[in-house]
């Protein structure tokens, strides 16, 4: 059954008709694509609208065949564990019907979806690039292998005496785990001893992660800190080149200690030539790890010895970050993924304006009781929205432990400095209340998990 937005009988992009026949015969006539999803994706939303908005028709591949929401429920079920019994239950789905795309909303789904993609002849990333993208150790070998400039690392085996493994590490340098995303377990150590207490606190952060290998709860990645000014680009890759969407701005400098996102402000301020530098630097890594199709997101360091690229990621950018995206190309992110991946890419108009959001940073750990300020925050000039996902009585996680922000703060305005003054302005307003953390009123945050409590918003990275 072709999937239905949530609380709707009617699939996405469907054209009511007179009878059965008609109906199945209109359907058949509008393409199909595939959106492989965890269930309870931020990203299955908008995909879907913006499937209805495009004419096409969109089943949802999840887990989440006892979802209350219709998407999932109605939609294909597989195990995201099982990679091989997944693609072949795809392979059974698109014998009823064709799909003409398969399209990962989330890390999780990036390798199943490059092989369904492979084992269904659509275009795709060879699936062993995308795992280089999951795997940050693997990443930073191929980047060393192909000369693109990256991080001097090394891998950190914590089952091994630390005292060999350690003894050349240049300071202040960076441990981080090799497979967890959104910033979780990084951690800047500016000598010996803070390094040591690092690895310690990464060991306690991978002990809690039960889908981890073997290998990825015993293996770190110690890496020379880049100084510098830090971007995030979005990008599109059809047959391996790389089509710049937005390069975001990130104001704050991140030094760490730890490295949770705070500002992205769109347009870049950067010159052109610079952006264009960013563009072949990334090009160059997306090579390196062989990835040709579909969405990237990437995360690049700037300084006087040239650029860097941090990380590459085979999927959209998280959150509600995307939303920017309609600022500079007038399109959602999710409308252009899916008209690339149709193969019929939509022509981008010039600038429009400046935009940007604030991820509110969690920085106190402890009960979240309430966020005064709100009204006068949406008060600010050029403030677009200010939402908050966290809910009262629900535990709040700093870095480098937690992975959720608070919620996030929406500008948009005429420029880009416009943009982030606004958002300064509106972040000044609030006032977060936090209770401290007792046994006792652990019971109040109802059975929630530190950091992924409901209604919390994934980092991003």
């Amino acid at each position: 059954m072709v999937a239905a937005a949530a609380d709707s009988s009617v699939s996405p992009g469907c054209t009511v008709t007179t009878g059965p026949a008609s109906a199945k015969a209109a359907a058949e006539r509008r393409p199909q694509v595939l959106v492989i999803a965890p269930h309870g994706s931020y990203r299955t939303a908008p995909f879907l609208a913006a499937a209805h908005d495009l004419g096409v028709d969109v089943l949802i591949a999840s887990p989440g065949k006892h979802s209350i929401v219709s998407a999932y429920a109605d939609g294909l079920h597989i195990d995201l564990h099982d990679p091989e019994a997944a693609v072949r239950a795809i392979e059974e789905q698109a014998r009823r019907r064709p799909f003409a795309a398969v399209i990962p909303t989330d890390d999780s789904t990036t390798e199943i979806a490059a092989l369904a993609a492979r084992a269904l002849h659509l275009p795709h990333n060879p699936p062993e690039a995308v795992r280089y993208t999951q795997r940050k150790d693997l990443a930073r070998a191929r980047l060393q292998a192909a000369d693109v400039p990256a991080p001097a690392h090394r891998v950190v085996d914590l089952r091994r005496p630390l005292a060999g493994q350690l003894e050349s590490v240049r300071f202040p340098c960076v441990a981080k785990p090799v497979s967890l995303s959104a910033s979780r377990g990084v951690i800047r150590a500016d000598d010996p001893e803070g390094l040591r207490a690092a690895l310690a606190r990464i060991e306690r952060i991978l002990a809690k992660e039960h889908e981890l290998t073997e290998e990825e709860h015993r293996h770190v990645l110690v890496e020379d800190f880049i100084p510098g000014t830090e971007v995030a680009v979005e990008g599109l890759l059809e047959h391996g080149r790389l089509r710049l969407l937005a390069v975001f701005d990130k104001p704050d400098p991140l030094d760490g200690p730890y490295f949770e996102e705070t500002y992205y402000i769109t347009p870049s301020r950067l010159p052109p030539r610079v952006q264009e530098q960013i563009r072949q630097q990334i090009h160059a890594a997306c090579a390196a790890y062989g990835l040709r199709e579909g969405p990237i997101h990437a995360e690049c360091r700037i300084n006087d010895a040239g650029i860097w690229v941090l990380e590459v990621a085979a999927r959209t950018i998280g959150g509600l970050c995307a939303r920017l995206l309609r600022v500079g190309t007038g399109f959602g992110l999710e409308e252009l993924v899916l008209t690339h991946a149709l193969g019929r890419p939509l022509a981008l108009p010039a600038d429009t304006g400046a935009a940007g959001v604030l991820m509110i940073p969690t920085t106190t750990a402890g009960i979240l009781r309430r966020v005064e300020g709100q009204s006068a925050a949406r008060a600010v000039p050029f403030i677009e929205e200010v939402v908050i996902y966290i809910r009262e009585g629900y535990e709040l996680v700093p870095w480098p432990e937690g992975s959720s922000y608070l919620g996030f703060i929406f500008s948009r305005a005429p420029t880009p400095q416009q943009a982030e003054a606004a958002l300064r302005a509106a972040h000044a307003q609030l006032n977060i209340v936090v209770a401290p953390l007792w046994k006792g009123n652990l019971a109040i945050a109802a059975g929630s998990t530190p950091g992924v409590a409901a209604g919390t918003a994934s980092a991003f990275v």
